[in-house]
C-alpha cells in the first residue's frame, strides 16, 4: 500500500512538481498539503501566494489544505513551533502518518534542517526532486504541462522586468548563466496555474509588482473573477 504522505506547498511550481512527481511513483499517497502562511496578509511565507489561490490549488489537485499560521517576520523557533502544531493536526486527522515531503532540490543545508526538524517531531522528511539537474528539470516542467509565472524575485540577482512574467522556455532561454532555472538560490520564486497535478486550470489575474525591502519584486495574483 502506498504510504500516507503530507506535502508542503507554497503555491509555486517546485512544490507542484514534487506532487506530479509522488503520484507518479505510486509509492506515497499524498493526503494533503501543509501551507505556511502569514497571519499578517494571508499569503504563502516566500512566495506571497494569496491564501484564496493556495486554496484553489488544493482543489483542483483534489487534496485537502492545512495551514501553519506564523506572523510575518517571525523567527525561526516561531516557524517550528506552528509547524509542530499543524503536523500535530494531521496526525490526529490521519494517526498513521508520518512522512512529509518536500520540492527542495539542490541546497542540502536547508534540507538537512528540514530532515532534522522533522525527525525531532516524529516524522520522516522526503526529497522527491533533490540533486535533479535544474537546468534539465525546468525544461522538463515546461514540456510536462506546468503553467506558473514568476511572482517574486530578488532584484539583486535577476532584473526585475521579469517579474510577473511566465515560467516558460522563452524565459529560461532568457535567464543570465548566474541565475539557476528553478530560481533554487532564491533568484525567483513561482506561483502555478496549471498542470498534470492538478484536476483543471486556474483563471489567475495578475496584479501588480511592489518591491519590498528594497529588494524583493513581488507580483500579485488572484482568482480571475
Amino acid at each position: 500500500m502506498p504510504t500516507a504522505t503530507l506535502l508542503a506547498w507554497s503555491g509555486g511550481k517546485d512544490a507542484a512538481w514534487a506532487l506530479h512527481v509522488l503520484r507518479q511513483g505510486g509509492r506515497h499517497d499524498v493526503v494533503g498539503l501543509l501551507s505556511t502562511v502569514t497571519r499578517d496578509h494571508g499569503r504563502s511565507l516566500m512566495q506571497g501566494v494569496r491564501r484564496e489561490v493556495l486554496q484553489a490549488q488544493a482543489d483542483a489537485g483534489g487534496l485537502p489544505m492545512l495551514e501553519s499560521l506564523i506572523d510575518a517576520g517571525a523567527d525561526n523557533r516561531a516557524y517550528e513551533e506552528a509547524f509542530a502544531a499543524t503536523l500535530a493536526q494531521a496526525r490526529s486527522r490521519w494517526p498513521d502518518i508520518r512522512h512529509i515531503a518536500f520540492g527542495d532540490l539542490l541546497l542540502a543545508d536547508i534540507r538537512d534542517w528540514r530532515a532534522a526538524l522533522c525527525a525531532r517531531l516524529g516524522w520522516q522528511a522526503l526529497f522527491p526532486l533533490f540533486g535533479e539537474d535544474t537546468a534539465r528539470l525546468a525544461r522538463r516542467m515546461v514540456e510536462g504541462g506546468l503553467q506558473a509565472w514568476l511572482c517574486c524575485i530578488d532584484t539583486t540577482l535577476l532584473d526585475a522586468r521579469h517579474a510577473g512574467q511566465p515560467f516558460d522556455t522563452a524565459l529560461l532561454d532568457a535567464l543570465p548563466a548566474s541565475v539557476d532555472p528553478c530560481g533554487e538560490n532564491g533568484e525567483l520564486h513561482t506561483c502555478v496555474g496549471a498542470g498534470p497535478m492538478f484536476r483543471e486550470s486556474l483563471a489567475l489575474r495578475q496584479g501588480q509588482t511592489a518591491l519590498r525591502d528594497g529588494r524583493f519584486a513581488y507580483t500579485d495574483f488572484c482568482l480571475a473573477g
